[in-house]
């Protein structure tokens, strides 16, 4: 065996050993999940988790005008919920965990009671 040949070999080996290490990884990532469900006329109640199980304790969840502004800033509890009084002007939710693991919730697609 030429010494070329080794070292094309040992290249190859090591490129597939970071391959299989990156596809192992992708088959165990999470994605985020967040729902949010009206309690009664003026509270609303999202929860926040990972498509895993785990819980979402102490992940940014904010409650956002449509003009960007924040109208209610907060993050989810040991329970991994934040439960926020309805705001008058229109809104969505963001659960933001973090690059590729953000959530927005219109409004419109928030349960009733």
């Amino acid at each position: 065996m030429s010494c070329s040949y080794r070292l094309l070999r040992r290249h190859l080996s090591a490129a597939l050993l970071v391959l299989s290490a990156g596809f192992s990884a992708s088959a165990l990532a999470h994605n985020p999940m967040c729902e949010c469900k009206a309690i009664d006329a003026e509270q609303i109640k999202c929860t926040g988790g990972f498509s895993d199980g785990s819980g979402a304790p102490g992940v940014t969840l904010d409650v956002i005008g449509y003009d960007e502004t924040i109208l209610v800033p907060g993050k989810l509890g040991s329970d991994s919920t934040l439960t926020f009084k309805k705001p008058g002007a229109e809104f969505y939710v963001l659960f933001d965990a973090g690059p590729g693991h953000v959530v927005e919730i219109d409004q419109a697609d928030i349960e009733s009671p």
